[in-house]
């Protein structure tokens, strides 16, 4: 099992892989090409899966190795065990999904734990963004102009926060990261992160 640093990767995906422990099942939902799965089976030792909707990215995942099958996070969690792995990770396509609520309701039902990174629109930036150009922003973790974004829920870490209330599970920790992907000081009030996080990533337990 390697130890080596992470120093290309996407910084949630270093700060998921920090959030699992070595030797862990590990369910990787939206796992696009692979990237985050592919650290996980080498840096942490897990029995690494994951569920895509691509067919392409299906397809880049299988040439890495990586066992992986095509599925929608709307349609097919529901067809997991309850307890069937030690994490469940979504990462960055939460905003995506038909009905966040239920999805992350299936990932407390599958996992122990349940690893989700989300882009903060409440980021200042955004904020300013809207307010002066008077048009929804583009940034690199919302990359699509409106009309043709692929994100449909957008939210922001208070409104994620107030769903794991609803939801009745734990956040054992969490982690924002502003715009230079720099941590903001965990003592730091939820209104702060949600003001100067550009995104975050939480650890659930239910």
């Amino acid at each position: 099992m390697s130890d080596a640093p992470m120093t290309e990767t996407r910084i949630d995906h270093r700060v998921i892989a920090e959030l699992v422990e070595p030797n862990s099942r590990v369910l990787d939902v939206g796992c696009g090409n692979g990237e985050l799965l592919e650290i996980l089976a080498t840096s942490k030792g897990a029995d690494a899966r994951g569920i895509e909707i691509s067919q392409v990215g299906v397809n880049s995942c299988v040439a890495r190795g990586l066992s992986v099958i095509q599925g929608d996070a709307d349609e097919d969690l529901s067809a997991y065990p309850d307890s069937a792995f030690d994490y469940v990770v979504l990462s960055q396509t939460l905003q995506a999904t038909w009905d966040p609520k239920e999805v992350v309701r299936q990932l407390l039902r599958i996992g122990s734990h349940v690893i989700v990174s989300i882009p903060n629109f409440g980021y200042w930036q955004n904020r300013l963004h809207l307010l002066f150009k008077g048009h929804m922003p583009v940034t690199d973790y919302l990359p699509h102009s409106w009309y043709d974004t692929p994100n449909i829920h957008f939210c922001t870490i208070r409104d994620f926060v107030d769903l794991t209330k609803e939801l009745g599970c734990t956040v054992e920790k969490a982690v924002a990261l502003n715009g230079n992907g720099q941590r903001i000081p965990i003592q730091a009030p939820w209104w702060l992160w949600n003001l100067f996080g550009e995104q975050a990533v939480f650890l659930l337990k239910r």
